[in-house]
């Protein structure tokens, strides 16, 4: 899941990000009425203090868990308490900035070499030989 090196981690600061509890969903008996352990985090892009490209990269990631805001909300309640749903939260919004904070590189075009172009069609004439000698003998 974490593809992005090491060294393009960001650091985001804790007043950047604001989370809120709710309660989770799905099966988990009679304490799940109660306590609210899942988490809401949401961090918004344009006044974060992530580099100009970083930003511009995420916005453009097409990340459903991006609001047309350009607010990122993402939702844990895969653990029972809510501070390793928080945890969990921060570890996937890192990944995500650090994905982002990945400069791609920028791909040259190249051409088929001569030998490569006369290997494709000699393979071509082949088969097409090939597909003649299969055919009823003209009479």
């Amino acid at each position: 899941m974490n593809d992005a090196p090491r060294a393009a981690r960001i650091a985001i600061p804790a007043g950047e990000v604001t989370w809120t509890a709710i309660r989770a969903q799905g099966a988990g008996g009679q304490n799940v009425h109660k306590v609210a352990s899942a988490v809401h985090l949401r961090f918004d892009i344009a006044a974060s203090s992530l580099p100009g490209p970083v930003k511009a990269r995420l916005l453009a990631s097409g990340d459903q868990r991006i609001t047309p805001a350009g607010v990122v909300v993402i939702k844990a309640q895969r653990h029972r308490t809510q501070e390793r749903n928080l945890a969990e939260a921060m570890a996937r919004l890192g990944d995500m900035v650090a994905a982002a904070a990945h400069v791609p590189r920028v791909r040259r075009p190249t051409r088929p070499t001569k030998s490569s172009q006369r290997r494709r069609v000699d393979s071509k004439v082949k088969h097409g030989r090939l597909k003649a000698a299969r055919r009823k003998p003209v009479e």
